[in-house]
């Protein structure tokens, strides 16, 4: 496999290229970034850009585009928008495989447990983000099925930022809340592997994978998940939508 990374204009030693492109892009893409007022879109552009600054993006035999770069960056950012110092400290790089893959980032052919669509590394992986491109594009194109898959392993990272990858994110969440929404996940996936829930199935196997897909349907659905689910939706605002409460 040959690795490539992409967008050099992105990276630091290089002037600050012009953002004004990226709307067209986003506003096709990123249904987020359609409802934020003006002034919000620049700043949504502003923090991606800074995003980029930071993180490596490399490919795997797929041909590199900018919006690929711009919907990774957006997957970033959507989770923290409201948290306006937030680095994700704990990543450097991502990389982008073209197709869904397995442990050993295999992906060509069929069979062989590419089952993966996204993940984020540990050991010789760790501070890397592994994410299949069809993957990241569907989450964007699909606005029904409540899966993101970039979103999803980006709330990973900010889980983790505590130093436990656990389903609790102390970064985000308030003390008081912690034994409640241990509570609230432990009662849904219950229901989820009971089949009595629309949350998505894989979200009941742990608390880890249960608040990365909670997540992923708070973001691609809100008002359904408010409507759904307003416990899981009211303590989701309290992590992600603090200022709004």
């Amino acid at each position: 496999m040959s690795c490539m990374p992409i967008f050099n204009l992105f990276r630091k030693k290089s002037p600050a290229p012009s953002t004004d492109h990226w709307d067209e892009i986003l506003l096709e893409h990123v249904n987020f970034y359609e409802k934020l007022e003006p002034r919000e879109r620049l700043f949504f552009k502003l923090r991606m850009q800074a995003f980029l600054d930071e993180i490596e993006i490399e490919t795997i035999e797929t041909e590199p585009t900018e919006t690929d770069a711009l919907l990774i960056a957006a997957s970033a950012i959507i989770p923290v928008f409201q948290f306006p110092d937030w680095h994700y400290s704990n990543l450097k790089t991502v990389i982008l495989l073209p197709e869904h893959f397995n442990e050993d980032l295999e992906f060509e052919g069929h069979g062989n447990g590419r089952r993966i669509f996204g993940m984020v590394g540990t050991g010789k992986w760790n501070h890397k983000m592994i994410l299949s491109k069809e993957a990241l594009y569907h989450g964007f194109k699909n606005e029904t099925d409540k899966l993101n898959t970039a979103i999803h392993e980006f709330v990973h990272l900010i889980d983790k930022m505590d130093g436990t990858i656990d389903g609790i994110p102390h970064a985000l969440l308030e003390q008081s809340y912690v034994i409640p929404w241990i509570n609230l996940m432990h009662e849904e996936m219950e229901r989820i592997n009971k089949d009595k829930s629309d949350i998505r199935h894989y979200g009941g196997s742990s608390q880890i994978e249960f608040f990365a897909v909670a997540a992923e349907y708070f973001f691609s659905r809100p008002k359904l998940m408010k409507r759904k689910h307003p416990d899981i939706y009211q303590m989701l605002s309290k992590c992600f939508t603090p200022d709004q409460e």
